[in-house]
């Protein structure tokens, strides 16, 4: 790889780190190329990348974004999973690690706050931001179908009241 090749690598990598809120360095050590294209293949479907990444071109990427703090996380084989949801890269990159050990959490950022494992592993535990949405859509529209139901019981008594007053009336 030559020079400008490098310079083209870090400033890709440089704009990725700045568009990302969330940030998941992991260490990968013995996984196979079909795992990796595998968990590549996962975190495209969740709207996050995966990239492996040099450590030296990492760290010169890292300067003036939000995940700068990361710098001391780049030791031996390392990649960097990115998203724009702040949970996606969480719940791929925990899940994946969970069923397989050769892929190690080392920490991460979520936009200016570095994080450990720990959160890392609580971030994944939440529900996606279109789960969260679809909550919050029926949060609101439960209230509208209860008044609707409201509104609706009391014609509902009265057209039986008169029903059985008009069945009375057939009947004498």
């Amino acid at each position: 790889m030559n020079r400008s090749e490098k310079q083209e690598l870090v400033e890709s990598l440089h704009k990725t780190l700045s568009d990302a809120t969330l940030v998941v360095v992991t260490k990968q050590s013995g996984l196979t190329v079909a795992e990796v294209t595998d968990l590549r293949r996962q975190m495209r479907a969740a709207g996050a990348t995966y990239k492996v990444t040099k450590n030296r071109l990492a760290r010169l990427a890292l300067k003036d974004t939000p995940c700068q703090e990361l710098n001391s996380l780049f030791t031996g084989p390392t990649a960097v999973a990115c998203s724009k949801d702040p949970v996606a890269a969480a719940k791929i990159a925990v899940k994946f690690a969970d069923s397989n050990e050769k892929l190690t959490i080392l920490g991460g950022s979520l936009g200016d706050r570095k994080l450990d494992v720990a959160a890392i592993k609580a971030l994944a535990e939440l529900p996606s931001i279109d789960a969260l949405r679809a909550k919050l859509i029926g949060l609101l529209q439960a209230p509208a179908t209860k008044v609707a139901g409201v509104l609706q019981a009391p014609a509902g008594q009265l057209a039986r009241v008169f029903g059985a007053y008009g069945a009375k009336g057939e009947a004498a």
